[in-house]
């Protein structure tokens, strides 16, 4: 997009926002007048403040009311959430002091931040906005909150509530990233991967074609892709949408280097998902609870997504449970079951690869609904490894013979890939344009080393 372009989509975002922020502040004034000065006096906003037409209007804002068919409360709460980004001094009627008291109003509800010094909404502040003393109301304002309403499902809205026993109405109510990009630029992005969200979205350059696989487990792997095609229906088709939950489990397994990364990207590929690749390193945690909560942020914002997680050396997450002979073993067990019971609850696809399925607890084993075995290629496969991986064959000498190696040396195909990086190395080198048998022996000999073993 050009810069002009850009400029002029950012005014038009920019001109729809200012109508939408003087309608809220229109509801705001027209409560607090209601409250404070009408003695608590009910007042019906909705008719005495009508939300903007947005039937017209075709900014990132106008678009997700439409796609969820937002009424009047939905649109409020989404812009008190949407105001501290948006045009924080709005809310600073909200810092009212109560004379009497010394301090806020507990029924305006809100919360300070480390560094910003203005007003944060919670809960109790749409509820507030919404239902003023209203008890019937306030019920009502309460369903906006619940897990099954899209502002949860959607991952639209965040609601943090970390006091225990305190009412949840005190939970932050805030504007997820993801959609407040959204509704700043119009544009949908990827989760960055950083502490918060310890996971890297998989990409890769190769096709379906390029997968090469044992007939079982192709077959294991399509049956994967079919599900992801159309979950729904196969549960709704066949009855199953009371017993079966909606989630898939897979566990990958094998020697490394045998496909297992790669076929979980190809596999997001095929289905147009993203395949994210969570890391360990930042998920495992020696302080209590803290393994727990890492995990718990990548779940929490893959939910309800088109995503694929992706566990490598699951193992070190998902290992077996020991006998409980001190603290540190009952932590270690209550982390083990924590994690089979988020994954059990995932909706989506997770996939655990690893290279020893004995490490893997048995507990998770039992709710996986594939085993896929990843074994060494055979000589066939690994000659159409070979053909794969040099795509222009006027870089191979004539006496270069895929068939003869193919034959002689197993290797997996993390390993033919070291090795053709180091057969090209060697051929620039020694000042050559194309490679010959030699560079591909000499390849496979410092592969062969790794593993203790000769030519």
């Amino acid at each position: 997009m050009s810069p002009g372009a850009s400029t002029m989509k950012n005014n038009n975002i920019a001109a729809s926002l200012e109508t939408e922020v003087a309608w809220f502040m229109q509801v705001c004034d027209a409560r607090f007048e209601a409250y404070f000065k009408a003695d608590h006096g009910g007042v019906d906003l909705a008719r005495l403040c009508p939300p903007p037409d947005l039937s017209e209007r075709d900014c990132p804002y106008a678009q997700l009311a439409r796609e969820y068919n937002m009424g009047f409360a939905e649109r409020l709460v989404l812009m008190l959430a949407f105001m501290p980004h948006l045009r924080p001094q709005v809310l600073d009627m909200f810092l009212l002091q109560n004379a009497a008291l010394g301090r806020g109003y507990s029924e305006i509800g809100g919360w300070r931040g480390k560094l910003h010094s203005g007003f944060l909404p919670t809960c109790e502040t749409a509820a507030f906005l919404l239902a003023g003393a209203d008890i019937g109301l306030r019920f009502k304002v309460s369903q906006l909150f619940k897990d099954d309403h899209y502002f949860t499902r959607s991952g639209m809205l965040k609601f943090e509530h970390e006091a225990s026993g305190e009412p949840m109405f005190g939970s932050a109510l805030i504007l997820s990233n993801e959609y407040l990009q959204r509704l700043s630029d119009g544009e949908v992005h990827k989760p960055d991967f950083s502490a918060s969200f310890p996971a890297k979205l998989m990409q890769t350059k190769l096709d379906w074609t390029d997968l090469v696989l044992n007939p079982e487990v192709m077959d294991e792997v399509e049956h994967i892709v079919t599900w992801l095609r159309q979950p729904q229906h196969i549960l709704r088709a066949w009855g199953l949408e009371k017993s079966v939950k909606p989630g898939y489990r897979s566990l990958f397994y094998g020697p490394p280097g045998t496909g297992k990364t790669l076929t979980a990207s190809l596999i997001g590929k095929a289905v147009g998902a993203d395949v994210y690749r969570i890391d360990l390193s930042m998920i495992v945690s020696k302080y209590i609870g803290e393994t727990e909560k890492n995990l718990a942020n990548v779940f929490d914002q893959a939910q309800n997504k088109n995503w694929i997680l992706f566990f490598d050396e699951a193992d070190s997450l998902f290992g077996k449970r020991t006998q409980t002979s001190n603290s540190n073993d009952r932590h270690a067990n209550q982390e083990i079951s924590y994690l089979l019971q988020r994954v059990e609850d995932f909706p989506g696809v997770v996939i655990l690869a690893t290279n020893l399925k004995a490490n893997i607890d048995q507990a998770f084993a039992r709710r996986f609904q594939s085993e896929v075995y990843f074994a060494m290629p055979d000589a066939e496969q690994r000659q159409r490894l070979w053909q794969g991986l040099f795509t222009q064959p006027e870089r191979l000498g004539s006496d270069v013979d895929f068939q003869a190696i193919a034959e002689k040396y197993e290797l997996a195909g993390g390993a033919l890939l070291n090795v053709a990086r180091y057969a090209a190395i060697r051929a620039v080198m020694n000042g050559r344009e194309h490679l010959v048998q030699d560079d591909l022996i000499a390849g496979i000999g410092k592969e062969l080393m790794k593993d203790g073993k000769t030519l």
